[in-house]
């Protein structure tokens, strides 16, 4: 008879099968039952509903939103084929905000489906499914992404809720961005009649400064008999972008954030000072705060440092090899990494003090303040030396956020236009905030975006002579607050006032 160890490494191996095979969702049929309650019981497995599982982390708190958002969409596939076969698609609505790269998990997601109830079904944290009886989208008019089925993006943007453009107003300039004519929404518009549509895509058009396609598109409609009235949908007017016709959506999402965010952030933000003339008494500066710096952005982090521990990394007297102690130890790999670190920032802050374009500075120099992170952790044999070569392969998550980070490709379509309005931003203020924010937001490395987007942060405070900031560990649930309302809401004001309300104050001592 298998012991109780036995039966539960057996289960352990077939939930590893199943994600092998690419599944996150478990549904009761792929594993017996005793499979199933050994794996629950020992946290390894969280039902979402009766039926329905997804792999978990055992220990986590009741609280924990991670692992359910990171399997949302998967878990949503494979739930809605499970019900509806190919009869379904997620709302036109839903689809456009997909499809502008946007992959936050909504609190509740519309299905039109044949066979629908019309019914909520209740998922975990607070989400749901509202699934109505009605066509999803039509052959010609469907694409699919992620194995998710969708409305293609001009018939979206025929069947959109009136309030798309109001609610999602980066999405739908993005989305617009992407027309490369008013043709194919043209061809809709005529066959359906769709006045209204027709006033409101027009308005649409005109607001970004696509003056053409408005045009194009009330002619075409009055030449068919059609008496269109004009209606701008966007209820704010932003700064007219050069819409050069990128291939990534993802492109024109980070410039239309940074073009959005911006002017809330000067008037909450200290006045930005001279840059220092003398950069060695500045550098003495930055290294008089480090043991309080690396003890509060490795607390934010989760690591379990101290100030002993700090002292012997910067000290020398950390050997790992020579103490078996130091050379497995997690924390003290992260602390000597963030020795290293902090060191090659600082000759980007030199740099900047030397009058470099700080845009072009974190550019050149991002990557190696990253390798010199993990450096230690790769010698110790913690993590894979492949995971210095650069921006990550792989998807990753942020824990307890709706946010999705960028996937691995749109990463490197992001990563060289957020450097690009870095590098042209004349406001300090505003490289400091959203050179943090957008750093985060693309998640563009597997681990220690935080920490480098800091130390970004903090070469943007010194080329506007702002002294080096340390954001407290006491404070952590108002900075990843402040940042959520940024990713989620694209409301940067908070942030914006999190971080001016830190500048020049002393944080307090490591322990």
């Amino acid at each position: 008879m298998a012991t109780p160890q036995e039966r539960l490494a057996n289960a352990l191996e077939a939930l590893e099968g199943l994600q092998a095979a690419g599944r996150q969702t478990v549904r009761s049929k792929d594993l017996t039952r005793d499979a199933r309650e050994l794996l629950s019981k020992n946290g390894f497995l969280k039902e979402v509903m009766k039926g329905w599982y997804i792999p978990a982390q055992p220990g986590q708190p009741d609280g924990e939103t991670t692992a359910w958002y990171a399997s949302y969409w998967d878990f949503v596939r494979e739930y809605l084929t499970e019900r509806f076969g190919d009869a379904w698609s997620l709302s036109a609505d839903q689809s456009l905000l997909l499809q502008a790269g946007n992959w936050n998990v909504p609190t509740q997601l519309l299905v039109r489906a044949v066979g629908g109830r019309n019914q909520v079904t209740n998922f975990l944290h607070g989400t749901s499914l509202l699934d109505i009886n009605r066509p999803p989208a039509a052959e010609g008019s469907l694409v699919q992404l992620q194995g998710l089925r969708l409305y293609a993006i001009e018939a979206a943007l025929i069947e959109a809720s009136p309030q798309f453009f109001a609610n999602h107003p980066t999405e739908g300039r993005t989305l617009l961005a992407l027309q490369r004519d008013a043709s194919s929404l043209l061809e809709r518009l005529l066959a359906g009649g769709h006045t209204v549509i027709a006033g409101r895509l027009a308005g649409a058009f005109r607001n970004v400064g696509r003056d053409r396609e408005a045009e194009q598109i009330l002619q075409a409609m009055a030449a068919a008999g059609h008496r269109v009235r004009e209606v701008d949908p966007f209820t704010t007017q932003w700064p007219v972008l050069a819409y050069v016709r990128e291939p990534s959506p993802y492109v024109h999402r980070i410039r239309l954030l940074w073009e959005k965010m911006r002017p809330d952030i000067p008037e909450r933000f200290p006045r930005p000072l001279r840059r220092p003339n003398d950069v060695e008494r500045y550098l003495k500066a930055v290294d008089d705060v480090y043991v309080t710096d690396a003890y509060h952005s490795l607390s934010i982090e989760g690591y379990r440092v101290s100030r002993e521990l700090i002292e012997r990394v910067r000290g020398g007297t950390w050997d790992p090899d020579g103490d078996d102690v130091d050379r497995k130890h997690r924390d003290a790999m992260a602390a000597r990494g963030y020795w290293q670190a902090f060191n090659a920032v600082k000759d980007s802050v030199r740099a900047v003090l030397s009058n470099e374009n700080p845009g072009a500075v974190a550019d050149r120099d991002h990557g190696r303040w990253y390798q010199e992170l993990f450096a230690p952790s790769v010698g110790a044999g913690l993590i894979k030396a492949a995971n210095l070569a650069g921006y990550r392969n792989s998807p990753v998550y942020i824990r307890n956020s709706r946010h999705t980070p960028l996937n691995a490709e749109a990463v490197r379509d992001a990563m060289p236009v957020f450097f690009e309005l870095l590098s042209r931003e004349e406001d300090p203020a505003v490289r400091v905030v959203l050179g943090h924010f957008i750093f985060v937001y693309i998640h563009p490395y597997l681990d220690g975006n935080g920490r480098t987007g800091r130390f970004l942060m903090n070469v943007m405070m010194a080329a506007g002579g702002y002294p080096w900031t340390v954001i407290p560990v006491q404070a952590r649930d108002r900075y990843m607050a402040a940042l959520e309302s940024a990713s989620v809401d694209q409301e940067i004001a908070p942030f914006a006032s999190f971080l001016a309300e830190h500048v020049g104050k002393a944080a307090p001592a490591a322990a």
